[in-house]
């Protein structure tokens, strides 16, 4: 509340040139020292409460309710008052070849308003390296090297300098006289007046630069112009000496940077003698450095020729080889290449890339979007028209160009292929020997194929059906694709067909598929005539009543069959021998007795026996008649069979009368047989089965 309240006042040398804000405040608060007057010293500042205290007249000792704080003001380095000297110029004499620390003049001096450090003075000379000055005194700092001539090329500026810092301080001018009357001067020649650069265009012969060398010795050490005594040009320095007197420096003959070398960046430097005509005769030496101008007078010429790459197939993008160029010319803007492919080689790009100064590769790569096949391309081959080019200017050839070969590789990724032309059946007969039947063949379009056969199956058939496994061993497929008749124990009559599958692998494939499509050989086994024809066994009983069995009458039969096929399985059957084998009595050979009727059910073949000519009823006893029967072979084979035909008078013969038809009494002959069998207890024979018409007819004859 109000005892916090208390008020702020200045007070001080300075106070009048500063206020205080707020006047007044209670508790804490910001006091700000704000500027009334520019001039300004130190100050101090009070405060004072409302308890009933007083500020002292002097803010010396602070009172029981008031606290005074002292506040210093910095002024900023540019409104501190200057050092003044007592004169602005000063006109002093000093001899050439003076020694060092020769003192050139000890009354320099300044003043300074400010006290302490504020008013220490250090003095320093414009321009630094001529002379130092110290404590008020000028002194020579090179001995008889700082010679006359030096005072007459300009005045230097002496500053006195305020030891806060740079700019803060006053000047005077010091003259050293221009000619002085002690000594000669050693001649020097002004490298500045050399031009920086000059250049010679081939085949022009051109001024390279001009000195003019320079006497600051009177007239009468001069005695005349001087002139060159002696120059060095250095090492690939193709100029004459100069002009004497003139210092013109002429070129010999045509310029070259390109031969001076990289390193020198085109630049001469050539040591010049000038002497004076004077005695002792002096003499100074000088370089000038003469800049010889780059022009694009070089064309690129490709390196490590000839180029031939190759490149493996199906590789999109991928690296080829690179070509190199350099270019003599020594700055960048007449020696960078770049490099460019011809119009036909739209499947590369080439980059260009900086390995040194005029020294470019372009490394050559196959585009992104292609990828070459060798097995479609043709000549698997490119011969690239590779350009090289730089970007300079001038009347030389900028522009050569290379052949770059490029040989696509093949990469073995083609799946071989089955030639279908070899896969035509193939015909062998089951008495075939041995040996090779035939060879498949298959191709690839890789170069470095290795294709091997491999057999993946092997099926036998006999007709429509399968023949199981009986020809498994009869062919053989070797890796060449040879196929080969293994056993020489085929049989048609089991199989007839022999199929295998199969595939072809190329061994030596690196990318894809390394087997080719699956494929089938059919072989055909034909028959051959091997087969003898083959009785049934004959199960039944002859008999034959002479007195009644006319011509033709059926009185035994035979069946046989032959595995062979078409004709070689056809039988004709025939009487190949007649015995008559009596009771009681000789045996009789007969003829034309019996002969045989053929007849073919399927693939079996029946022989209907018959009466062939009227029989003796005399004869009591049985025929044993031999049957052949041959097949149709062209060397033909047969087959016998023999087989008793019994004869028996008519008191042995039962007559019966059916009511069915004749094929009903043969389909049921068997169950007749076996029925009157039983019912007589004796052996019965069927002599002949007839139509009742027939029967008449046999009787009434």
């Amino acid at each position: 509340g109000s005892n916090g309240a208390f008020e702020l006042r200045l007070q001080g040398p300075d106070a009048a040139s500063f206020s205080v804000s707020p006047s007044r405040l209670t508790g804490t608060g910001a006091v700000q020292v704000l500027v009334k007057d520019p001039q300004h010293r130190g100050l101090r500042a009070g405060s004072r409460d409302d308890c009933g205290g007083s500020l002292p007249t002097t803010l010396g000792t602070p009172g029981n309710c008031c606290s005074i704080a002292t506040v210093t003001i910095q002024l900023p380095r540019h409104q501190r008052p200057q050092p003044q000297v007592r004169q602005s110029t000063y006109r002093l004499q000093v001899l050439e070849n003076s020694p060092a620390g020769t003192v050139i003049s000890s009354n320099i001096t300044a003043t300074d308003p400010d006290s302490a450090d504020f008013g220490r003075i250090t003095y320093r000379l414009l321009p630094e390296t001529i002379l130092d000055i110290l404590c008020g005194e000028c002194q020579q700092r090179g001995g008889a090297g700082a010679q006359r001539q030096l005072a007459g090329l300009r005045d230097p500026l002496g500053l006195l300098r305020h030891p806060a810092g740079p700019g803060w301080g006053g000047h005077d001018r010091l003259h050293l006289p221009r000619d002085h009357p002690a000594g000669r001067q050693r001649q020097r020649l002004r490298s500045s007046a050399v031009p920086t650069t000059s250049s010679s265009t081939r085949g022009r012969r051109t001024s390279a630069s001009r000195s003019r060398p320079l006497d600051n010795d009177e007239p009468r050490h001069r005695q005349q112009p001087p002139a060159l005594s002696s120059w060095n040009p250095g090492p690939s320095a193709p100029t004459s000496p100069s002009t004497p007197a003139t210092g013109v420096l002429r070129s010999l003959g045509v310029l070259d940077r390109e031969a001076l070398g990289r390193a020198l960046q085109g630049k001469v430097v050539v040591t010049v003698r000038v002497h004076d005509l004077g005695e002792p005769q002096l003499s100074s030496l000088v370089n000038v450095t003469i800049t010889v101008e780059d022009v694009n007078d070089n064309a690129p010429v490709f390196l490590n020729k000839p180029y031939a790459f190759s490149v493996r197939e199906g590789r999109a993008g991928t690296f080829v080889g690179s070509v190199e160029a350099e270019d003599a010319d020594h700055t960048e803007v007449h020696h960078r290449i770049s490099f460019q492919l011809g119009s036909s080689s739209s499947s590369f790009l080439l980059r260009s890339i900086r390995l040194g100064p005029g020294h470019y590769q372009g490394n050559l790569s196959l585009d992104p979007d292609v990828a070459l096949d060798y097995d479609r391309l043709g000549p698997a081959h490119f011969n690239l028209t590779v350009r090289a080019e730089n970007t300079g200017t001038g009347d030389a050839l900028n522009v050569v160009s290379t052949t770059v070969y490029v040989q696509v590789l093949d990469v073995n990724d083609e799946p071989p292929t089955l030639e279908p032309a070899s896969l035509q059946d193939v015909s062998v007969a089951e008495d075939a020997q041995p040996g090779l039947l035939t060879t498949l063949q298959a191709s690839d379009l890789d170069t470095n194929h290795s294709l091997h056969f491999q057999e993946l199956g092997l099926a036998c058939y006999k007709g429509a059906g399968s023949a199981g496994h009986v020809c498994q061993d009869w062919f053989y497929l070797a890796p060449n694709g040879s196929v080969f008749l293994n056993s020489s124990q085929i049989d048609y009559e089991v199989c007839d067909l022999v199929t295998i599958t199969l595939r072809v692998e190329d061994t030596r494939t690196e990318e894809g598929n390394p087997y080719s499509n699956n494929a089938t050989l059919r072989i055909l086994i034909s028959d051959v005539n091997d087969n003898r024809p083959e009785f049934l066994r004959i199960n039944d009983t002859f008999v034959v009543v002479p007195e009644v069995s006319p011509v033709d009458l059926p009185v035994a039969v035979v069946k046989a069959r032959d595995a062979d096929t078409e004709s070689r399985g056809a039988i004709t059957f025939t009487i190949s021998k007649v015995v008559f084998l009596q009771d009681n009595g000789p045996n009789h050979t007969l003829s034309s007795v019996f002969k045989v009727v053929t007849a073919a059910e399927g693939d079996l073949y029946v022989g209907s026996i018959q009466v062939a000519s009227n029989l003796d009823g005399s004869l009591k006893g049985r025929y044993q008649v031999t049957v052949e029967a041959q097949d149709g072979g062209t060397q033909s084979l047969s087959s016998l069979a023999v087989l008793d035909i019994f004869t028996v008078d008519q008191s042995y013969r039962v007559r019966l009368v059916f009511s069915t038809s004749v094929n009903e009494v043969q389909d049921n002959s068997d169950k007749i047989k076996a029925a009157l069998t039983v019912a007589t207890r004796a052996t019965v024979y069927v002599a002949v089965i007839q139509s009742a018409a027939d029967a008449s007819q046999s009787r009434s004859s």
